[in-house]
């Protein structure tokens, strides 16, 4: 396969595919068929939407929402290096959960203060069946 020239399209689910945004051509076909996808920010609903380079996708993936500007149209999926080339990453920078705040340890009780534990149980259990016996 020649090339790709500026003035060629590429079907928008091959590209999300050489681009290695999505693992598989089926995977980007159903994320552009639910509106996962935008290409200049219009929403696109079939597959077989050309892109040119200069045009820009917003895709919505695993809770995270890319921006990228077409930048080559690429002729195969090569390896990862190679499809970093492809598009220039315009997404803004991944906002920082606050750390979650965890519950105090649990206090040290006194010995005999609380609930039973499981071998307390048992014995307790082991006397009350014994004293039972005597009477």
């Amino acid at each position: 396969m020649p090339a790709a020239s500026a003035s060629t399209k590429l079907r928008v689910d091959k590209w999300l595919w050489y681009a290695r945004i999505f693992k598989t051509r089926t995977l980007a076909a159903s994320s552009v068929k639910t509106g996962k996808v935008r290409v200049n920010q219009e929403k696109i609903s079939s597959a077989s939407r050309g892109v040119v380079p200069g045009d820009v996708l917003t895709v919505t993936q695993a809770r995270q929402i890319k921006i990228l500007k077409v930048v080559e149209l690429g002729n195969r999926r090569g390896p990862a290096s190679e499809a970093q080339l492809l598009y220039e990453d315009l997404s803004p920078p991944p906002v920082k959960k606050a750390p979650i705040e965890r519950p105090a340890k649990q206090a040290v009780r006194d010995e005999g203060a609380g609930r039973p534990t499981k071998k307390e149980r048992r014995e307790i259990s082991r006397f009350r069946s014994n004293a039972g016996e005597e009477f």
